[in-house]
């Protein structure tokens, strides 16, 4: 195994967030910003265990990836399923199957917290990204990602009525 995973600590944040730099630079529907990164990290640490996980796969003494999960409740499942998030590997360490790796734990993770179906969302131009899922068995939906974000100042959808 050339990567050991276990549960981020706090002491990871760091390595984390420079971790999803090289994520965000490729994803073009976020921006860099190393404060928001570390305050999302350290919710997510804070919050592990029950609804929430944070995987770092450790090799020669520094993390080298990382990954997310995060547990929903799906109508259509009738039950709990799994958002997958922020699966990176520092460029130097791809191909040598820590991203299975972290993949595989996380999946655990949720199958052992009840879910039943696994999701995750990638940048559409991402193709190593999205040729690695496809190597693995994780198959695309018909199914199009929509955001909204809040107007800062704004408190409401800008709807009348």
């Amino acid at each position: 195994m050339p990567a050991t995973i276990r549960n981020a600590q706090p002491e990871d944040i760091g390595a984390m967030v420079a971790l999803l730099k090289q994520l965000f630079a490729i994803e073009t529907d976020f921006k860099i910003d190393a404060e928001r990164h570390r305050r999302g990290l350290a919710l997510m640490i804070d919050g592990c265990g029950k609804h929430r996980c944070v995987m770092a796969a450790e090799a020669d003494g520094s993390v080298v990836g990382m990954g997310t999960a995060q547990l929903l409740i799906s109508t259509a499942e009738g039950g709990p399923v799994a958002l997958v998030e922020d699966i990176v590997v520092e460029s130097q360490w791809r191909g040598k199957g820590i991203g299975r790796q972290l993949l595989d734990a996380l999946e655990a993770w949720a199958w052992s917290h009840g879910a039943t179906r696994l999701q995750l969302l990638a940048d559409r131009t991402n193709f190593s990204a999205l040729d690695f899922y496809d190597h693995i068995g994780w198959r695309p939906t018909r199914m199009v990602c929509l955001r909204r974000k809040q107007i800062a100042g704004s408190k409401s959808n800008g709807r009348k009525g």
